[in-house]
């Protein structure tokens, strides 16, 4: 979920039963060292974007989200909605992808529902948000088109989030960007 403020003000409790700040900084520092987060920080370096030591941050977050990327200061990974590295790994992941595409597209508009759905369609299929394993845990057990469905749920939720998006804009928005934005797999040569 790319925004444009920041999810909540700092803190170190657990609020809704994840990690505290401390524990989940920590975590961010175990996600940094593995091969998908190092290739997306190189490649953000790459296009002429350095992640320095603060761009990613454990917060605590008001709403029910695992991160978010805010343009001009970094990546917020939310402590207290996250419990597993696992989580902590797939919401830094997700939020580099928004945060890689900021950097390439000079001209990307969070407020444009189009250019925000494009995001969230690439982040989502290329963070690996909707593998089967993950769609199962959630309680998705379909078994042909998982991925495309789950992409689309959840481009669909966060795009709405956008206040600039309503629900017909959001919808309108994904399936105009979708086969396009679906198959764009930058920074890497295919999706992983």
């Amino acid at each position: 979920m790319a925004e444009d403020t920041a999810p909540s003000s700092p803190g170190s409790s657990a609020m809704n039963g994840g990690v505290t700040v401390e524990e989940c900084q920590d975590m961010i520092q175990r996600s940094l060292r593995t091969p998908m987060v190092k290739f997306l920080k190189e490649r953000m370096k790459k296009a002429g974007c350095v992640v320095g030591d603060n761009f990613i941050k454990a917060v605590p977050c008001e709403k029910r989200i695992s991160g978010a990327y805010v343009r001009g200061t970094g990546i917020m990974v939310c402590s207290n909605n996250l419990t597993l590295q696992d989580e902590v790994n797939q919401a830094v992941i997700h939020e580099l992808i928004h945060a890689y595409d900021d950097c390439r597209a000079k001209n990307l508009n969070w407020a444009n529902c189009a250019h925000h759905a494009c995001s969230e369609i690439r982040a989502g299929h290329l963070s690996g948000d909707c593998h089967f394993k993950r769609e199962f845990l959630r309680g998705y057990m379909k078994i042909r088109g998982h991925e495309q469905d789950c992409v689309r749920r959840r481009v669909m939720k966060s795009v709405m989030a956008n206040p600039y998006c309503s629900e017909a804009a959001s919808k309108d928005a994904m399936e105009a960007v979708w086969d396009v934005c679906y198959n764009d797999t930058q920074p890497f040569d295919r999706a992983p």
